[in-house]
């Protein structure tokens, strides 16, 4: 998408708004630029600016393109879609993509707080975003690797993350095929929460040994392209200088 209509706090694209949708050529058009500067690319993840199943059938239609034998043949396992958790997508996504894997933005271990900092959270809420993860295990049972499920989290400095925040995230996810995936807070300029900031090194690492030590496998995503306003949360568009 150009832009995001779903406003999460703490991501520069939501102050956009929806500009647009790419089509599906669009979609594999990027693939092809990928290509050409590295011709191995074979790992492909929707992610980044906007809500990939908001444009669900471009979304499906570009899967499709990547794993097909006469395109890209990318091998249908390295194919990952992420969702803020658009429920009915899900299930639908299951049903016309089963080839590929699931990545969810979740950002809260409670359905109060989540509303809170995603709020699209109060139409998907928390319990039936659970329900989706548990239907896409069962339907992969015994895949191990296409059945782990991507599970992202924005950690903010005193908002959602304390030790009781690591405990519940890790009680809500016990026994389920999750790998959680914590990302520092990216600071821009933000309207919507101009008081969110980046914990401290030393928080990120007391929060995920919590969860580590409830027996999830948990990773701690490093930062890449903050320099040029380009890490997770901060994809807006920008007004070019023009000269005169």
């Amino acid at each position: 998408q150009v832009g995001c209509r779903l406003g999460c706090t703490f991501c520069a694209t939501g102050t956009m708004g929806l500009s647009g949708n790419l089509c599906a050529g669009e979609i594999l058009e990027q693939m092809a630029h990928a290509r050409r500067l590295r011709p191995a690319v074979c790992n492909v993840v929707f992610m980044g600016m906007g809500e990939p199943l908001e444009n669900y059938n471009a979304v499906v239609a570009a899967c499709h393109g990547l794993v097909d034998q006469c395109r890209f043949e990318v091998p249908k396992r390295s194919v990952t879609v992420s969702t803020v958790g658009l429920v009915q997508r899900m299930h639908q996504l299951l049903d016309d993509a089963p080839f590929v894997k699931m990545a969810i933005s979740l950002h809260a271990p409670t359905q109060e707080l989540r509303e809170q900092i995603v709020p699209s959270g109060k139409a998907h809420r928390l319990d039936n975003i659970m329900e989706a993860i548990d239907e896409f295990a069962r339907r992969y049972e015994g895949e191990k690797k296409k059945s782990s499920i991507m599970v992202s989290y924005v950690l903010i400095a005193g908002v959602n993350d304390s030790n009781e925040c690591a405990e519940t995230l890790a009680e809500l996810l016990k026994d389920r095929p999750v790998i959680v995936n914590l990302i520092p807070y990216n600071e821009f300029d933000n309207p919507m929460e101009p008081g969110f900031r980046a914990p401290e090194e030393a928080e990120v690492v007391r929060f995920q040994n919590v969860i580590s030590q409830q027996g999830l496998k948990v990773f701690h995503r490093r930062h890449h392209g903050r320099d040029i306003a380009a890490a997770c949360g901060q994809l807006a568009r920008k007004p070019r200088d023009i000269e005169s």
